[in-house]
């Protein structure tokens, strides 16, 4: 079985410092392998109206059970229905908090992290380094910050599981600024673990490094630890972050012979010109990279020297590392620098002479406009739906309602030619007959004598 201790952290709140040696606490030597009933106890006098226990066990294993001077059990689920008990189980440790706790021996039983210890916390403050008053946007700031118990910093070895150091910068919304409106930066969080910029693990000293990567501007920085039992806050007074005290300056090449110049304008007001070194890279556009580095110079002003590959994008990466006007030595990621150059106008080379009279004699092509007009278009339209509704009536008339196709109106008949003649003929005889008849009375004799037969 695994090796098992007891580890029990006692935050007390209302109790006075005089009552403190009232509480025994009873640490193990690790050599017992499971926490017995009666050991592991201590006393918690009559004064104390609320108490808050932390213990560290076994990643994974379940929660701690308390046993009350009465010999009765308080487990995590009864943090449910129970108001004067709050249990937060968490993978790797309980923090468990009882108002109005009864008087006298306790006791605790779990899997416990082993080389663990007890200790009492008195009066718990958070310890901030202050920051520099002179600060820029990119700037990388180094910050250290304790918890401390009763003016000593926590030296127990798992508290750093339980407790992070939090930084916010919170914009004053000064309209002055730029970052009028910007809200809350959170920048980072520090642990006590020996990692990163920690440096070392489990001192009670926070450290880390953070970049002023957000707009510049009048800014409240903030920081905190924040628990589930312990929550502390220091708010420090508004601070103003520049610009970069950096300007670029730049003059293109004249031809592909000549180099593009980018000019570094220091400014002496901020940091002081001959301390600062700036370390780059160039990105060109046909994807090549160049390393550069400036170094110190008794001068306002560092020159930058740029192949010219060319129209395309260029992209100018830099650091600068220096002193400020106050003496605070200084490492700042600059903003990236871009520009660009156009692609250049291929012009066409001009014909010959005999070339453009040959081109200009030349007719040029009659255009045949094919397109359709408006108007006939809507002719065409207009009388396809006027047959196909025709054809509609005709269909629905003949094979639905089975009746005839008929016509209001008579066709015209016409006779032929001769017909008409020979009728025109016998007319003309008709009339001549009676010419014929009123002659014979002007002079002709008519015979009107009977034949004998």
């Amino acid at each position: 079985m695994k090796r098992l201790i007891v580890a029990v952290l006692l935050a007390i709140i209302g109790f006075s410092a005089v009552a403190l040696p009232s509480i025994t606490l009873l640490q193990r030597n690790g050599k017992i392998n499971e926490i017995p009933l009666l050991d592991n106890r201590f006393r918690i006098d009559h004064k104390v109206d609320k108490i808050t226990l932390l213990f560290f066990r076994t990643r994974g294993a379940p929660a701690v059970v308390l046993v009350k001077p009465d010999g009765s059990k308080l487990y995590a689920p009864q943090a449910l229905k129970n108001d004067k008990l709050d249990w937060f189980d968490e993978p790797s440790y309980d923090l468990i908090t009882i108002s109005d706790p009864t008087p006298g021996p306790w006791q605790v039983v779990g899997s416990i992290q082993p080389n663990s210890r007890i200790m009492v916390l008195g009066e718990i403050e958070l310890h901030v380094d202050p920051l520099p008053p002179l600060l820029f946007r990119g700037e990388t700031l180094k910050v250290s910050g304790k918890v401390t118990n009763d003016g000593k910093p926590i030296q127990v070895g798992y508290f750093r599981d339980v407790v992070s150091l939090f930084v916010e910068f919170i914009s004053t919304n000064n309209d002055s600024y730029a970052n009028f409106g910007a809200g809350t930066q959170s920048v980072t969080a520090f642990r006590d673990d020996g990692r990163e910029f920690d440096e070392r693990p489990m001192d009670g000293i926070f450290t880390g490094e953070f970049k002023l990567s957000f707009p510049a501007g009048e800014w409240q920085p903030e920081f905190f630890i924040e628990t589930p039992i312990l929550k502390r806050r220091v708010v420090k007074e508004p601070l103003i972050i520049a610009e970069p005290p950096f300007t670029y300056q730049l003059e293109l090449g004249a031809n592909k012979d000549l180099k593009h110049e980018l000019t570094l304008h220091i400014d002496p007001n901020i940091v002081k010109p001959e301390s600062v070194i700036f370390q780059g890279k160039v990105f060109y556009p046909n994807g090549e990279e160049q390393m550069f580095t400036l170094n110190e110079e008794e001068r306002l002003y560092r020159k930058v020297m740029v192949e010219n590959y060319d129209w395309g994008r260029y992209s100018i990466e830099l650091s600068a590392f220096g002193e400020n006007i106050n003496g605070r030595e200084f490492m700042a990621t600059l903003p990236m620098y871009k520009f660009e150059i156009e692609r250049p106008i291929e012009k066409v080379p001009e014909l010959p002479m005999a070339a453009k009279k040959t081109a200009m004699g030349q007719a040029a092509p009659e255009v045949v406009d094919n397109s359709m007009s408006t108007t006939t278009m809507i002719t065409i339209i207009v009388l396809g739906n006027v047959v196909v509704l025709l054809i509609g009536w005709l269909a629905i008339r003949i094979f639905v309602q089975n009746k005839p196709i008929k016509f209001a109106f008579k066709l015209p008949s016409f006779k032929k030619k001769s017909d008409i003649e020979s009728d025109d003929l016998e007319i003309a005889n008709e009339k001549g007959d009676a010419n014929g008849s009123k002659n014979d009375k002007s002079g002709d004799i008519l015979n009107l004598s009977m034949s004998d037969d």
